[in-house]
C-alpha cells in the first residue's frame, strides 16, 4: 500500500482527495500536517489517519509516508514540492503547480536528481471521458478538427478565499483557465503557436476575474472564457468538418453533472452518446499515481506537460497587455 501524507487541511483535500485516497485499492493516508496541530488532529481523526503533525517539515522528516499530496496555496507549491523531493518523497501537487513556466525547471531538476515522481494533480487527465474524446478525434469521428470552444465559470467574491488573494496565487486563469487549455492539449496532442486575450481584474483583489482567450494551434483554433465572478457553467465543444463532440461536464464530472460525451454528425444529429457512470476521477488519479511510483509504467501528467500548459497561461497574461497576437 502506498502511504500518503497530506500537507495542509485544505478544502479540496477534505472534500476530494482524502476520501479518494482512503477508498483507493493501493493506498492509504498515514499522516496529515498543518501549521496548527489541533486542526491536523481533527481531520486525521475524521478520516482515521494515525499520524498528525504540527508542521509540514515534521511530516516530511517522518518515516510514515512514501509520498505527499500538496494542496497548499498556489504560491507555495514549488517551495514545498522541492522540499518534499529533497526529503525523498514522491509528490502529487495540486494545480497549478507553479505560477510561471520557468519555475517548473527547478522541479524537473529535483525530480531527476532525487529519483522521485513529481506530478501536477490534473484529475481530468485520468477521466475516461477525455480518453474517449482523444480517441474519437484521432479516429476521425468528426473529420478534421477546426475549432474548440470552452467555458469554465463560477461566482466567488469571498475576500478570505485564496482564489481572491493575489499574493497566494489567486485568480481565474491559474484556478480554472488551465482546464480548457490542458484538455485541448491532451486530446489533440498539439501545442499552441500564438494567443490573444482580454483579461479583467477585480479592482479590490487585483486578481483576474475574467479572461477571454483565442489560441491558435495551427490547424485549429481554441476559444474559451473563464471567470470567478459569473454564474456556474462549464462546457467543451470540439467542432470538425464532419461533426462535433460535446463534453457536458468536462472538469467537475460527478459534482457538476453526469459525465457524458455526445458525438454529432455533420447535420448535428446526435449520432451517439457515451456515458461514464460511477467514475471517480480523483480516485483514478491517486491509484494511477501509486501504481506508477511502483513501476507500472502508466502515464502520469508529467512536469514537461505542466511546463507546456503554463507557457500558454503565461502567454495569455502577456497578450492581455498588448493589442494583437503573442507568441507562446
Amino acid at each position: 500500500m502506498f502511504r500518503w501524507g497530506v500537507l495542509s487541511t485544505a478544502k479540496i483535500a477534505r472534500d476530494q482527495l482524502l476520501p479518494a485516497m482512503q477508498d483507493a485499492d493501493n493506498g492509504v493516508v498515514t499522516a496529515i500536517a498543518s501549521r496548527d496541530e489541533g486542526r491536523a488532529r481533527v481531520l486525521a481523526d475524521r478520516f482515521g489517519v494515525p499520524h498528525a503533525f504540527g508542521s509540514y517539515e515534521a511530516l516530511l522528516d517522518s518515516d510514515t509516508v512514501d509520498g505527499v499530496y500538496i494542496p497548499l496555496p498556489t504560491s507555495q507549491h514549488v517551495e514545498w514540492s522541492l522540499k518534499a523531493a529533497a526529503a525523498g518523497r514522491h509528490v502529487l501537487c495540486e494545480k497549478p503547480i507553479a505560477l510561471r513556466a520557468g519555475e517548473i525547471d527547478a522541479l524537473i531538476e529535483a525530480r531527476d536528481r532525487e529519483g522521485v515522481v513529481i506530478s501536477e494533480a490534473f484529475m481530468v487527465f485520468y477521466h475516461p471521458q477525455w480518453h474517449k474524446v482523444r480517441d474519437l478525434i484521432a479516429n476521425g469521428a468528426i473529420g478534421t478538427l477546426r475549432h474548440v470552444q470552452g467555458v469554465f465559470t463560477y461566482f466567488n467574491t469571498d475576500p478570505e478565499n485564496m482564489r481572491n488573494q493575489i499574493d497566494l496565487g489567486g485568480g481565474g486563469l491559474p484556478d480554472i483557465g488551465v482546464y480548457p487549455t490542458v484538455t485541448t492539449r491532451i486530446v489533440t496532442g498539439m501545442e499552441p503557436l500564438r494567443v490573444r486575450s482580454t483579461v479583467e481584474r477585480d479592482p479590490t483583489f487585483g486578481t483576474d476575474i475574467y479572461a477571454n482567450v483565442t489560441a491558435d494551434f495551427g490547424s485549429f483554433m481554441l476559444d474559451f472564457y473563464c471567470s470567478t465572478q459569473m454564474g456556474l457553467r462549464q462546457h467543451m465543444l470540439f467542432h470538425g468538418d464532419d461533426g462535433a463532440i460535446e463534453v457536458h461536464a468536462p472538469f467537475n464530472a460527478g459534482d457538476y453533472g453526469h459525465a457524458t460525451v455526445s458525438l454529432h454528425d455533420r447535420n448535428h444529429n446526435e449520432a451517439r452518446t457515451f456515458r461514464f457512470p460511477g467514475v471517480r476521477q480523483y480516485r483514478n488519479q491517486v491509484e494511477t499515481f501509486a501504481r506508477a511510483v511502483r513501476g507500472s509504467g502508466e502515464a502520469l501528467f508529467s512536469l514537461e506537460n505542466s511546463k507546456a500548459n503554463q507557457k500558454l497561461i503565461d502567454a495569455i497574461y502577456r497578450a492581455a497587455e498588448r493589442d494583437g497576437w503573442e507568441q507562446v
